[in-house]
Order: C-alpha cells, then structure tokens, then sequence
C-alpha cells in the first residue's frame, strides 16, 4: 500500500502544479491585457502584440477633469464610509463579543443578510426608499448604501478580535487598580488592533471598488472611478482610457496589500480568527 502512495503521489503533486498554473493563467492573463492596453499607442488586428508603445493615452487621460473629479470624489467617500462604519460596527462589536443578551445570536447573524441576497435586487427595492428620501444622485445616499455593504466586515472580524483579547491580562490590570477605560485603552485595544486594522482596511478598498451601488445610487451626479471606467466602456471611447482607468484602480488595493503585509502582518487575520 506504501509502494502505491509513493506511486500516486508525485501524479497529484504534478497535476496539482498543473490546476495552479491554469488558475495563475486564468486569473492574471486579463490583468497583463489590460495593463499592455494602458501602455499601447497602436495595437492593430491581427498582430499578437502592440506595435506601438508609449505613454500618450495617459497623458489625454489625466488631462481630463472628470477622472480627478472623480478620483477625489471616491477617496471623499470610501473615506467618509470607513469612518462611519468604524464609528458605528466597533462598538456594536465590542457588544456583541463580550455581552449575552436575548436575541445575540439572531442579531449576529443578521449582519449576513445584505450578502444572503442578490446583491442588485437588494440594491433595487433600497433604490426605491431612497428615492421616496430624495436620497437618489447624492453624496448621502451614496454613503449609506455603501455603508450597508461595510457592516459584515466591520462586524465580524472585530468580534472575532475582541473574543480573542486575553482575559486574564484585563483581570490582571482591573486587580491592579485600573480603570475600566484604561483597561481597554491599555490591555484590549492593543491586542485587538491588528485585526480591526485588517477590517479597516478591507473595508476601504472593498468601498473604493464598490460599483453597483455607487452607480445605481449615485447616477448621474456621483461618478466614481469604477462607474466612470464603465461609461467609457459603454460609451466605447477610446480603448486605453479605460485601461488606463484600471491601472488607476489598482495602485490603491496595491499601497493597501503593501500596507497590510508591513504594519498588520499575516498574522493578524488568523489571531482574529482563533476565538
């Protein structure tokens, strides 16, 4: 039996490593289109690759004032959405960790109804009270749909953060004489952190490529970068705005990632998850 596991193993090793490089392909295929596509002056059928490079299309890009109207626009909300959320989610998941009260489990669970759903449908039947609101094409409406897709996140891992905190390091500083506000200043906070950075953080860069509220919401006077890069798509204007558009779109979940790795560590997200 020992001779026909060492005979089946380096098969499944390889096609392992077969299935990853296929998934690799399929995942970063389109992003090596796209971002040739930002950098190309003249591509023309039937040639593999550009017969022209060249940073022109940037240029023309940049130079339009909707894409920083738009670019400022987003960072004012996604911002404007992580505060909020923050204010709102931490302390009710701060509750939610440490208290028992009648309902706990139903209340909790009930932060996974905005993604029990389809998401458009939701977004249409919320559309319509907002437009009985006078919330449709505005700064506010826009936050708050927004700020329903945060609540998840915002929820969930600071629970599972704030469950994880070592009790015996608050009972110690609350013997010692501390004040229940020093303790979580001091003791809990600094545990829970991390995680709740790592939940921040998700939720900033899962806002800044929100689109389907921004869009449904928000049209025509909100346009984020996301729904500005689908009008140029379906206005079919040049090919490289877009592109260029998308390149735009991923510097900031790259600072984020890079953010991620250095300051919240790997680490993080399994000590979050270990309550």
């Amino acid at each position: 039996m020992s001779a026909g596991r060492s005979s089946f193993g380096p098969r499944f090793d390889w096609i392992g490593l077969l299935f990853a490089c296929l998934l690799t392909l399929f995942i970063a295929l389109p992003l090596i289109v796209v971002g040739t596509w930002a950098f190309t002056e003249v591509w023309r059928y039937p040639s593999v690759i550009p017969q022209q490079f060249g940073l022109r299309f940037w240029g023309q890009t940049l130079a339009r004032g909707d894409v920083w109207d738009a670019l400022f626009l987003s960072l004012r909300l996604t911002t404007t959405v992580t505060i909020l959320s923050a204010v709102i989610c931490l302390p009710a998941a701060y509750a939610f960790a440490r208290m028992r009260f009648p309902g706990r489990n139903i209340l909790f669970l009930s932060f996974l109804a905005s993604h029990a759903f389809p998401k458009f449908g939701l977004l249409v039947a919320i559309a319509g009270i907002f437009l009985q609101l006078g919330l449709i094409s505005t700064f506010c409406g826009v936050v708050l749909i927004q700020l329903v897709g945060t609540l998840m996140l915002m929820i969930w891992i600071p629970v599972a953060a704030f469950q994880n905190v070592d009790r015996r390091m608050e009972e110690a500083a609350r013997d010692a004489g501390a004040t229940p506000l020093r303790v979580f200043w001091s003791i809990t906070l600094p545990q829970a952190a991390p995680t709740i950075s790592a939940a921040l953080l998700l939720t900033f860069v899962g806002t800044f490529y929100e689109t389907e509220g921004a869009w449904l919401i928000g049209a025509p006077e909100i346009r984020t970068m996301p729904v500005l890069m689908i009008s140029f798509i379906n206005n079919q204007i040049v090919v490289q705005y877009g592109a260029v558009l998308s390149v735009m779109l991923w510097v900031p979940s790259f600072i984020a990632l890079m953010f991620a790795r250095r300051v919240i560590g790997t680490g993080a997200f399994a000590r979050g998850f270990g309550a």
